[in-house]
């Protein structure tokens, strides 16, 4: 004969198993977590000429991207930026390497983004190249990479700027720093062969712009793009 308390002990009984079958907060067969490399480049070498394009006009020539593959990636997105006017070409790729058409005797720079469903885009480092042209004989130095202060940052009034340059040629010879409360910066704050400049005696709560133009041997030269940052 079945009985309240029989019917009582089956419903505990029912009410435990559900919880256990629910995991009872157990993390055990939760979702897997999808942990995405970073793509290594290759192709063009960094610093260098690229001079193994394809010519297609006088203007243009086919250029041979190639990175290592990223785990866990999908796809990727190719941002190659011209460095004489900062335009920006984007490429998708399924596969570790894409060739597209580029202007020749320009500087470039170029990054890759691992991209994969259910897990946060890696870029990985950004590279610089000069693809061919003809005749050149000398290069212009790339433009300056800006590091300290970082854009948007606050700095004490006396500070040190800093930046990196290269060239393929390896002839930099000196840098022009513009430092100014005007955008673009206008005054000229010293010409060094040094990559940083020391304590510098700013105005306080003031908002000041910042670049960098990189001067060769050769009279060739380059302009960092402007930065900014805020006195304390």
């Amino acid at each position: 004969m079945i009985t309240i308390k029989s019917i009582k002990n089956i419903f505990i009984a029912l009410f435990a198993i559900t919880l256990v079958s629910c995991g009872g907060g157990d993390s055990e067969g939760g979702p897997d977590v999808v942990t995405l490399g970073k793509a290594v480049l290759v192709l063009p070498i960094n610093n260098a000429e690229c001079n193994q394009g394809n010519v297609i006009s006088e203007q243009e020539s086919k250029v041979y991207f190639e990175w290592n593959t990223a785990e866990n990636a999908d796809s990727y997105s190719i941002k190659i930026t011209n460095l004489d006017d900062n335009s920006v070409k984007s490429l998708i790729s399924s596969n570790t390497n894409i060739e597209t058409a580029l202007l020749r005797g320009v500087p470039y720079s170029w990054s890759v983004t691992a991209k994969s469903n259910g897990a946060a885009d890696t870029t990985s480092d950004t590279w610089k190249f000069f693809n061919a042209g003809d005749g050149v004989q000398n290069y212009a130095p790339f433009p300056a990479d800006l590091v300290s202060p970082a854009m948007g940052s606050s700095v004490d009034i006396s500070t040190t700027i800093e930046w990196t340059g290269s060239d393929i040629d390896g002839d930099i010879d000196e840098y022009d720093v513009y430092l100014s409360t005007t955008n673009p910066p206008t005054e000229l704050k010293g010409t060094t062969s040094s990559t940083t400049m020391n304590n510098l005696s700013l105005e306080s709560g003031k908002v000041y712009y910042w670049k960098v133009v990189t001067k060769d041997s050769f009279g060739n030269n380059s302009e960092s793009p402007v930065f900014e940052f805020r006195t304390n």
